[in-house]
């Protein structure tokens, strides 16, 4: 683990127009960036730290304000930025402080749905990203497609078929798959939403005040039931999440079917990235997925 460096933290104090910190408390966890707890006179202040070519913590903060655009803060909260700074060849990601604990998911359900739901009453007219973005460590393409299935297949499933190891699935099986994603999306009408990309019981939590919080995005314009498919892959999300998700966007018909296809895309970045027994996994969705 790198630590913060004496012109770093400098920098971080002048930007921010405050003294030198009383404390910084690495924090650990995370696999991409490392992160703080910084605390000064009166305030006390989360930040990641990515010593990368590509700007990682410039997407993050990107999403984040686009996120917060979006929400009630009466159910949902989104870590706010404080700034975002380029020291040399580091990027510094400085946000608000939100102490979380495991408890009810009422609010967390409630924001998200009224998040997906603001969103799309804004009428978005294509689906995408402005900004190349990433998912963990890999690119997420940018652009814009007029229609969800293009979108989903060019800008999300393609990219990861096309760098997965290249022994793995012929030429022949991956357009099978994405023929029979097409197949069964045809009939589908998405929601439009901004999504939070990423949204698994890792990147969630609950305020003391009962309040949901959500973070580290990867955010796109999608079909709103991507973030619902995630909280489906890890666990994590429990039965009053989905009641009160629900009541605000209902069900639709086919989405146990639409949970594997769009779970496919996070199979195979977690196998483009880590290899091993998802690699595996990549073989079991592309058999369930053609026979839906």
């Amino acid at each position: 683990m790198e630590n913060l460096s004496n012109i770093e933290v400098s920098e971080i104090c002048h930007k921010l127009g405050t003294s030198y910190p009383k404390s910084i408390k690495q924090i650990y966890g995370g696999d991409i960036h490392n992160s703080w707890g910084i605390e000064f006179k009166n305030n006390k202040f989360f930040l990641k730290r990515n010593k990368r070519p590509r700007k990682f913590l410039k997407f993050e903060e990107y999403c984040l304000r686009n996120l917060q655009e979006n929400i009630n803060e009466e159910n949902l909260n989104i870590p706010k930025v404080i700034a975002y700074l380029e020291v040399l060849d580091v990027e510094i990601l400085v946000m608000e402080w939100i102490d979380m604990q495991n408890s009810d998911q009422t609010k967390l359900g409630k924001g998200l749905g009224e998040m997906h739901l603001k969103s799309n009453e804004s009428n978005p007219t294509k689906f995408g990203y402005p900004v190349e973005g990433f998912i963990g460590l890999t690119q997420q393409e940018r652009g814009w497609e007029n229609n969800w299935i293009d979108c989903f297949i060019n800008l999300r499933i393609e990219p990861q078929l096309s760098i997965l190891k290249h022994n793995f699935l012929d030429i022949k099986t991956k357009n099978k798959i994405k023929e029979k994603i097409k197949s069964e999306l045809l009939t589908h009408k998405p929601m439009n939403s901004l999504v939070h990309g990423d949204l698994w019981s890792g990147n969630k939590g609950i305020k003391q005040n009962g309040k949901g919080v959500i973070f580290d995005p990867a955010s796109w314009w999608a079909d709103s039931e991507v973030d619902i498919a995630m909280t489906r892959l890890f666990g994590g999300f429990n039965r009053e999440f989905y009641e009160e998700y629900h009541k605000i966007i209902p069900l639709k018909k086919g989405f146990e079917k639409r949970v594997i296809i769009y779970n496919f895309y996070h199979i195979l970045n977690h196998a483009n990235m880590f290899g091993g027994s998802y690699i595996h996994q990549v073989q079991d969705y592309v058999q369930r997925i053609m026979t839906l």
